[in-house]
């Protein structure tokens, strides 16, 4: 009883989160409800629904407002280890998978099925957020490859519930290294334009990405323009990404200051 009070809190505490319209108000507040999610942690260590909220605050905190870059490094590892704690739980070939070789890693994901749909999703957004905040560090990079690979099997498990986000998890993961280095932008476009339909055009941060990972990487001015302004033209207000579509609102108007000179 306590482990599902806890969870329902922990779930309405994210709701709350997510549809604040002042991103300082959750920027001051949300750490508090972090060191709440730690306690709760642990007293029910091996509960993945509470290690799953636990990883996405984190990783959200970690993504978004962390204010140097060693503290998002902090913040993000601790994230991807209660998502790989959550999904451990359930599926053990997952427990060694920071330790498994590429070809290792990618034999284990057969095993995963439509049960494991919502601990990938969370490992793979607490992973991605990890790489972003060590995207200098060419040994976290590496790890890339498992992370596409891990993505690939959600969206093959998950069939047509996958979430918009994952597309646009997606397109990062496939634009965070040029061609040269095994980047893969047109297939990136392709998940970028996928999430952005997906959410009926609600989703603002699926086109900042895009336009960051995507239009300024091939140097299309008049595609990141029209992202840019789509953004700033639209309502922020939409459950569960409010907080987010006036973060991507911020980020535009930084976007179109730097135009000229990026471009």
């Amino acid at each position: 009883m306590v482990s599902n009070a806890a969870s329902g809190l922990a779930d309405n505490l994210t709701s709350a989160f997510l549809n604040q319209d002042d991103p300082e108000t959750v920027r001051v507040g949300m750490p508090s409800y972090m060191l709440l999610m730690d306690s709760f942690v642990e007293g029910n260590p091996d509960d993945p629904a509470m290690l799953g909220v636990a990883a996405n605050l984190y990783a959200s905190y970690g993504a978004v407002f962390a204010d140097d870059d060693t503290r998002a490094s902090r913040l993000t590892r601790r994230a991807r280890d209660y998502a790989l704690r959550g999904i451990c739980n359930d599926y053990a070939a997952s427990c060694d998978w920071r330790e498994l070789t590429y070809d290792e890693f990618v034999a284990t994901l057969d095993g995963l099925t439509e049960a494991h749909t919502d601990a990938v999703y969370l490992y793979s957004f607490a992973t991605l957020a990890y790489l972003r905040a060590h995207a200098s560090d060419w040994n976290s990079l590496a790890e890339l490859p498992q992370a596409e690979a891990l993505l690939r099997r959600y969206f093959e498990i998950s069939g047509g519930s996958a979430r918009n986000s994952a597309h646009t998890y997606m397109g990062i993961i496939l634009t965070l290294r040029p061609p040269s280095l095994g980047g893969k932008p047109e297939e990136a476009r392709i998940h970028f334009e996928k999430a952005i339909t997906m959410s009926g055009g609600k989703d603002l941060s699926a086109k900042i990405e895009f336009a960051k990972g995507y239009a300024k990487l091939l140097y299309e001015r008049e595609l990141h323009d029209r992202l840019v302004d789509e953004v700033l033209e639209a309502s922020p207000y939409a459950d569960q990404l409010t907080l987010m579509n006036v973060l991507a609102q911020e980020e535009a108007l930084t976007l179109r200051a730097a135009a000229d000179e990026y471009f």
